[in-house]
């Protein structure tokens, strides 16, 4: 019995010893992992300062609908988002693929372009939290500099690629699936962008054609016609401007705007116009024309209001006929350069169905030159119109200029090309046909 007690006291104290070893093994395995965890902690950040820092990378992307600017943004934000050397994007449209675009840090860290191209031109967009493709990771690249293709895709339209790289730190994973948001946001942006492009190209063809053939004046009234979209891009309006020849030797000459800007106020331009011409064709006087023009039109509820400007000159008895619906008065320019403001009575815009239009007349000598505009010419943000108005009449030209010099004058003068609306402007000018030929003869 004393030897079994003994033998089992032996054995009670080798377990006690295995288990203690087993349970500062375990421990140590357990302080081995904490430790590991908490530098992997340490090294990537948490989940919310991830998402944190996505939110103010995507709140960079997109704060315009121009692609190259979103391309620039994009470059900025992948930079700054995952700490990478440089940023920049391969554009692509349809089968053609750009060089690198809007460089973000240091060009010198970014791969091959051939790469680049080869990806943008095949790419696929990985599956969000996948791990990262290895085929968009760039395998030429030092163990000293990681890179990264990410293909910028919508839906089913790819429209170029990312291009992220950095030296020192290799690339991990939780980066690449920032990186991997942040250009399927971008691309959800250039597609609108392009999308945008197309309709105001689409708008700008239309606007050309119908500007392109203004009717033909008698042959006793020279005229010039200017027209610019707004801050010299393609957004195009309703500005418009005419010249429909009348009996007697007289000329209708008409500026128009239609609110708003882009397809639809084109539309409906042409629809002003086109009834205009109808209208016109029966020779009434100027302020029955619009009223008219104001009648069809309120009958149409989809119709946009439009103002308008009509001046019927009559050079062969020295004077104009104006009317307006909601437009600004037109500029008469003596022969010596000095301009003036025209009075003329102004009723309500054409569309609203309210009508009660007058006429006025001046006189007109050979020589002189009538000018009509849009808004968009004079108007600024913040400045009153009789100021606008101001500028304008205070312009001096010299004598004996063309009207395209008078045109060129007035708009470099008013700084047009800068303007944040349409501008539209008709220059005309009488002349003396019994004049003209003793010219001639000379």
């Amino acid at each position: 019995m004393a030897r079994w007690i003994q033998s089992r006291r032996r054995q009670l104290a080798a377990d006690g010893r295995r288990r203690a070893d087993s349970g500062d093994g375990e421990a140590l395995t357990s302080t081995k992992t904490g430790a590991a965890a908490r530098a992997a902690q340490t090294d990537a950040p948490t989940a919310g300062a991830r998402l944190a820092a996505l939110r103010d990378a995507l709140a960079e992307i997109g704060n315009t609908l121009e692609e190259a600017t979103t391309c620039g943004e994009l470059t900025r934000a992948a930079v700054g988002l995952a700490g990478g050397t440089a940023a920049t994007v391969l554009r692509r449209s349809d089968k053609t693929v750009s060089g690198y675009e809007a460089i973000a840090g240091d060009a010198d860290a970014l791969p091959d372009v051939r790469w680049a191209t080869a990806v943008a031109r095949e790419a696929g967009a990985p599956a969000l939290g996948a791990p990262v493709q290895h085929w968009l990771e760039y395998a030429g690249a030092p163990h000293t500099r990681a890179a990264l293709c990410l293909p910028l895709t919508s839906g089913e339209d790819t429209y170029g690629v990312l291009v992220w790289a950095r030296s020192g730190q290799p690339l991990r994973t939780w980066e690449a699936e920032l990186l991997s948001l942040l250009a399927e946001r971008a691309a959800s942006h250039i597609r609108h962008a392009r999308a945008y492009e197309t309709v105001n190209r689409t708008a700008g063809d239309l606007q050309r054609a119908l500007l392109s053939e203004p009717g033909r004046p008698h042959p006793n009234l020279d005229i010039a016609i200017r027209y610019l979209p707004a801050g010299g891009g393609v957004l195009v309006g309703g500005d418009w401007c005419e010249t429909v020849r009348l009996h007697f030797g007289r000329t209708l000459l008409v500026v128009g705007d239609v609110m708003g800007h882009g397809l639809e106020a084109a539309v409906d331009m042409n629809a002003y116009r086109s009834s205009l011409r109808y209208i016109a064709s029966a020779d009434l006087p100027p302020h029955r024309v619009l009223r008219q023009m104001d009648e069809i039109s309120s009958r149409e509820a989809d119709r946009r209001p439009a103002t308008c400007l009509l001046a019927s000159v009559d050079p062969g008895r020295g004077q104009i006929t104006l009317a307006s619906a909601g437009h600004l008065p037109p500029v008469l320019i003596a022969t010596d350069g000095e301009a003036m403001l025209l009075p003329v009575p102004v009723g309500p815009p054409l569309g609203t169905g309210l009508g009660g239009y007058e006429s006025a007349t001046h006189r007109l000598s050979p020589g002189q030159t009538l000018v009509l505009f849009t808004d968009g010419l004079v108007e600024r943000r913040g400045e009153d119109i009789d100021d606008s108005l101001a500028r304008l009449s205070a312009v001096r030209f010299p004598a004996g200029d063309g009207l395209d010099d008078v045109l060129d004058t007035i708009l470099e003068r008013l700084d047009a090309r800068h303007a944040e609306d349409d501008v539209a402007a008709l220059a005309a000018r009488p002349y003396s046909r019994a004049a003209s030929a003793d010219a001639a003869s000379r």
